[in-house]
């Protein structure tokens, strides 16, 4: 082990462990990190005759960071020289190395989009939990939320971006691109994620937000008679969507009970929304088109299940949560 320099020794009196702190430990300890650095590794540049690359799991660990704390790339380079406990998470000892610039964080986020490398990673991490035990069930969640985009025109092509556009949910209008999810009723994790431009209804990516054993297909009113879509994935599948009144044909009060019920199980979706938008603070789209976004979009989901099955993962290892 390296000898600690003055940087990282410290000499304060007092401490206290933060809750940043606290969240990076236990994600380090829940992050598979062998295995998705693998599914990079093959597409990251190797050492040549210039300088060596910076280490693959440390670039991660920083692309992690900027996903956790919704970071830009110059946001998360300044992070890293203010911050001890992301320094500690990453690896760097400013008294031996600075932190990667945020022209080496932004080309690491290109080659990741590139190479479509945001899903690989989804259903890596996916792959990881059902091999901890947690096991996709028979029912599942479909919702869709929007993710805010800027509807200014003042910027350097004086227009908005063209892949998004503007939808109306009330009686206000949103701008940006929908974050469809299909969510596992009995885990409450994400197992499938479509992103689309904010008018797309939410029932058209039905058939790719069911994974097809299902037995139970539950949402809102959105989906309410999508049975024909609901059935081209999941034959077997019994339709538990929320019916929709109408003016002229109210629900009775029967209809009403029944979507009740429903919608204890179907609340189970927000909390995932929940972890990504207020938690995450994926809440606006930070780079312009579909594509760049919806790679952050698998990633953030990725992390997301790792985050609400912490405490499962905790107790297969045979772990506590830091206290």
């Amino acid at each position: 082990m390296k000898q600690m320099t003055l940087t990282t020794g410290g000499f304060e009196r007092y401490g206290k462990t933060t809750r940043r702190a606290t969240f990076l430990a236990e994600m380090d300890r829940v992050v598979p990190w062998g295995a998705l650095c693998a599914l990079i590794e093959p597409v990251y540049p190797k050492a040549g005759n210039g300088r060596p690359p910076i280490g693959l799991e440390r670039m991660l660990r920083i692309y992690f960071l900027q996903n956790w704390f919704n970071l830009s790339d110059p946001a998360v380079e300044e992070a890293l020289y203010d911050s001890l406990s992301m320094r500690s998470f990453v690896g760097i000892d400013l008294g031996r190395e600075g932190a990667p610039d945020e022209t080496t964080v932004c080309k690491f986020r290109h080659l990741l989009e590139a190479h479509d490398l945001g899903k690989r990673l989804f259903e890596e991490v996916g792959r990881h939990l059902q091999d901890k035990g947690l096991k996709v069930a028979t029912g599942t969640i479909v919702d869709a939320t929007i993710i805010n985009a800027p509807s200014s025109t003042k910027n350097q092509d004086k227009a908005r971006d063209p892949e998004m556009h503007q939808t109306k949910k009330g009686n206000q209008w949103y701008f940006g691109m929908k974050a469809h999810i299909g969510v596992d009723s009995k885990t409450k994790l994400i197992h499938s994620v479509v992103a689309t431009s904010a008018n797309v209804h939410d029932k058209h990516p039905i058939p790719q937000l069911l994974h097809g054993n299902e037995n139970r297909v539950y949402g809102d009113s959105a989906y309410a008679s999508q049975k024909a879509l609901i059935g081209q994935a999941a034959p077997r599948a019994k339709d538990f969507t929320n019916r929709k009144s109408s003016r002229h044909k109210p629900l009775t009060e029967r209809e009403r009970e029944k979507n009740r019920r429903k919608s204890r199980v179907r609340a189970r979706v927000e909390h995932a929304f929940l972890v990504i938008k207020r938690v995450f603070g994926f809440a606006k789209v930070a780079y312009r088109g579909l594509a760049k976004n919806g790679n952050r979009l698998f990633v953030v989901a990725a992390l997301a299940n790792l985050f609400m099955a912490r405490h499962h993962l905790f107790r297969v290892q045979g772990d506590r949560c830091v206290q």
